[in-house]
């Protein structure tokens, strides 16, 4: 195959940041290929109300006009049914739970569900979407560590699920075949989004490896076979969700580094080439255009879209990108396949 018709996409789990990283990465999402993006709320502050989102969503709107931006709130015990009422009524999408202290920002995260079942009862009644980030914090005593973080958490996913079966649920970046094959068993109210680092990376890949180190890390072969099965099996329930995640260098490339693998200047080549490595370029549209928009009850995307070809040349990703960051100091980011060849480039 020469060539390749696409369409932009719809990328259901991003971060854009703020200041000057913000000013930098969202205006790259258009020229990236990316249509829709959910924006995740774990700001500094995070976002936890309904203002402070859409505040953040005219920012965005303002660096990158042609993009639509889906917005969330940072689950936190401030957060009351009133809010979540107030939210969905403003066309917040989601609600954002990190247990604490498991990604970057997540100090404000959770530590039980329970706590929470007024809100989410809330928010079953007025149709609004729960976004998990499906790990447990690492715990030595226990032997949890973030190899067996994820499968850990799934049963409070099927918890959740049985106690609000009408409540929709995205798992987030699942990185397991025991995710996989969870969400398959559970309700058409499941949903789930991959990234395309995790259909590419293995543990290898990331162990001494910063720029390909993130949460939920990249696991074992037989878990990146189990993701990339069920986006050419087009199940409707597996959808896009990049979770680009920009750090500065220096916050990578250092003792304790940022988790985080930054996709966003290309998110579409970066997925073609993805899905072309094995044998999927068919699920192209249900997995990025189709799936998820159909699980957050958007409408779908006219028959009059632009086709994006994609050519089978060499692209050569950018070894970094360079922007002045909030106190005037110069720095770059480092993006997915810094200074690589991809398949696919010409995207016109």
């Amino acid at each position: 195959m020469g060539s390749f018709a696409a369409q932009a996409v719809d990328d259901f789990h991003t971060h854009l940041r703020q200041g000057a990283l913000m000013r930098t990465v969202t205006p790259l999402l258009a020229s990236g290929g990316v249509r829709t993006a959910l924006v995740m709320p774990n700001l500094k502050p995070p976002i936890t109300t309904t203002e402070q989102a859409m505040a953040y969503k005219s920012q965005l709107q303002s660096l990158a006009p042609t993009v639509e931006f889906l917005m969330t709130l940072y689950l936190t015990p401030d957060l009351t049914p009133e809010e979540v009422r107030k939210a969905a009524k403003a066309g917040i999408v989601g609600v954002k739970s990190y247990p604490r202290g498991v990604t970057t920002n997540s100090d404000s995260g959770i530590e039980s569900y329970k706590a929470y079942y007024n809100v989410f009862a809330a928010m079953e009644e007025v149709d609004m979407v729960l976004n998990l980030h499906g790990e447990i914090p690492s715990d030595p005593s226990n032997d949890v560590c973030v190899l067996n973080a994820e499968e850990r958490f799934l049963k409070h996913l099927a918890e959740l699920h049985a106690d609000f079966p009408k409540l929709r649920i995205v798992l987030e970046h699942a990185t397991t075949k025991a995710a996989v094959d969870l969400v398959k068993s559970l309700g058409h109210t499941i949903g789930c989004t991959i990234t395309i680092h995790h259909l590419e990376l293995v543990v290898d890949d990331w162990a001494g490896q910063c720029h390909n180190f993130c949460k939920p890390v990249a696991k074992y072969p037989h878990d990146r076979e189990a993701l990339r099965s069920i986006i050419k099996e087009k199940h409707p329930r597996f959808f896009l969700g990049t979770d680009s995640a920009p750090h500065p260098r220096h916050t990578k490339e250092s003792a304790i580094g940022a988790a985080g693998v930054f996709t966003g200047p290309h998110v579409l080549q970066y997925l073609v080439n993805a899905l072309d490595s094995f044998g999927a370029l068919d699920a192209f549209h249900s997995f990025a255009c189709e799936n998820g928009r159909r699980f957050y009850k958007l409408l779908p995307i006219p028959s009059t879209a632009r086709v994006i070809v994609m050519n089978r040349t060499p692209f050569k990703v950018a070894s970094d990108i360079s922007y002045v960051d909030d106190d005037g100091q110069n720095r770059t980011i480092v993006p997915y396949r810094a200074a690589k060849e991809l398949s696919f480039s010409g995207a016109q």
